[in-house]
């Protein structure tokens, strides 16, 4: 049993559409919370408010890129709720593009979806999140916050600056009711990770098999159960690249023995999604088969 009562809380998730976001909106919807499903993709985000189950729940479209797009989302919340209980920073993206080939532009956005706008967000919704008795702030950040996957540094650069961050809120915000804390999950399998791997993306990624969404959910009801700073879905790779970090100067020493093993790992899930009808090889490429 959960030690975190969902009855009637009212529940943000950004990236609400997404594989993690959907999953996490139907846990909190399925414990009787209210859910604020948002999305870039306002018509995904309206179907999945509308097949959860229980009542009060809603789909809204928002750019969080977008300062203005956030500010009218927390107008809406504060119309419509009043308060907001827990806000879930999920939203996030990356790219299979290298650092040297890489636009200016495709920098800044990355960087600026998965770094500044949960900030921005965070920080507009404070005044609702100050309304409610018991408010927390939850964040997916992601194990590349702590360890540096050499082929995708903005990624990196995005989680380590996240990471930083919501360590900082959760000591500044804790003495004003707002408890904050983030997730670090490892590779999951959703549709942006099948993306990368048909894409040639990060292969250090791939050292175990993904987890799937659920495990992701786990740890953000094990956060809301027992506050605290940081969770990780899986403790055992947490450990290992932190271990790894006491000595970042070995680390182009031992990134060669991490790619081998990714890339073998990135070859048996591409195999896994070709079993489950999810991917399919054409011309020698692989490439996403789009779910119906």
């Amino acid at each position: 049993m959960s030690g975190f009562d969902f009855t009637d809380k009212v529940m943000l998730v950004t990236g609400g559409a997404g594989g993690i976001g959907s999953a996490l909106c139907r846990r909190f919807a399925s414990g009787g919370a209210r859910v604020v499903v948002v999305d870039i993709d306002e018509t995904r985000a309206e179907k999945v408010a509308a097949g959860l189950p229980g009542a009060g729940h809603r789909g809204i479209g928002c750019d969080l890129m977008d300062r203005a797009q956030v500010e009218r989302l927390f107008e809406l919340v504060a119309d419509a709720y009043g308060r907001l209980d827990v806000l879930v920073n999920n939203v996030g993206m990356t790219s299979a593009e290298r650092f040297d080939v890489r636009s200016v532009e495709s920098i800044e956005r990355e960087i600026t979806l998965n770094l500044t706008s949960p900030l921005i967000t965070t920080r507009i919704a404070i005044p609702l999140l100050q309304a409610s008795p018991d408010a927390r702030v939850v964040t997916t950040v992601s194990l590349g916050g702590i360890f540096p996957l050499g082929e995708t540094p903005v990624y990196t650069a995005s989680k380590f600056g996240l990471r930083g961050a919501m360590l900082a809120i959760g000591l500044d915000l804790r003495s004003k009711g707002i408890l904050a804390g983030a997730v670090l999950p490892s590779a999951t399998d959703t549709r942006m990770l099948r993306q990368e791997a048909v894409d040639g993306g990060n292969s250090l990624q791939f050292q175990e098999p993904p987890q799937q969404p659920a495990d992701v959910v786990a740890a953000v009801v094990s956060l809301l159960d027992k506050p605290r700073l940081e969770a990780y879905p899986r403790a055992g790779e947490s450990r290992l690249v932190r271990f790894a970090m006491l000595a970042p100067n070995l680390l182009p020493k031992v990134f060669p023995l991490f790619r081998r093993r990714g890339d073998r790992g990135v070859a048996r899930y591409l195999e896994d999604l070709r079993s489950r009808g999810l991917a399919r090889q054409a011309d020698g490429r692989w490439e996403l088969v789009e779910e119906a």
